[in-house]
């Protein structure tokens, strides 16, 4: 499989898992010091380093996802994602390569109404193993802060 396969089945694995409500699965894409951010694209555009989600490590995953199931309280939702294929950099001498990605999540409620949730962009720096890839860091680029629920879940 080619380096450009490879970064496409981890970005439809990742949103399969997201949609699908298996988020422990969601720690299980990145290395173990990988990085998951979720930053307004004002921010990003500015250099600001504020985010709305910095995850650093696995571990810092791995929690995020035990407080959801047993701690939070948010609204139950179900996630739908629609991406475009992935704009793919050659790999580097190191074995990583950068791919970006558009993204569209649609999020419905209990009740059945189907609304969209977030816009933006994936930026990903993925490492690139055998046949595997997983992300060295995921950083989310929301088109604006405006987003209409609560965000509780991974993008």
């Amino acid at each position: 499989m080619n380096a450009r396969d490879r970064v496409l089945a981890l970005q439809l694995r990742y949103a399969h898992a997201i949609d699908d409500d298996a988020l422990e699965l969601w720690p299980t894409f990145f290395v173990p010091d990988g990085r998951y951010r979720v930053i307004p694209r004002e921010n990003h555009a500015r250099g600001l380093p504020a985010c709305l989600i910095d995850c650093v490590g696995v571990a810092m995953m791995e929690d995020r996802v035990v407080s959801l199931r047993t701690a939070n309280i948010y609204n139950i939702h179900f996630d739908r994602h629609l991406m475009s294929p992935p704009l793919v950099e050659p790999p580097a001498d190191d074995g990583t390569l950068r791919a970006r990605t558009q993204f569209l999540v649609m999020q419905s409620d209990q009740s059945g109404v189907s609304k969209p949730f977030a816009t933006g962009v994936y930026l990903d720096w993925i490492e690139l193993a055998g046949e595997s890839a997983l992300f060295r860091e995921r950083t989310v680029i929301l088109d604006s802060y405006g987003i209409p629920e609560l965000l509780a879940t991974p993008i």
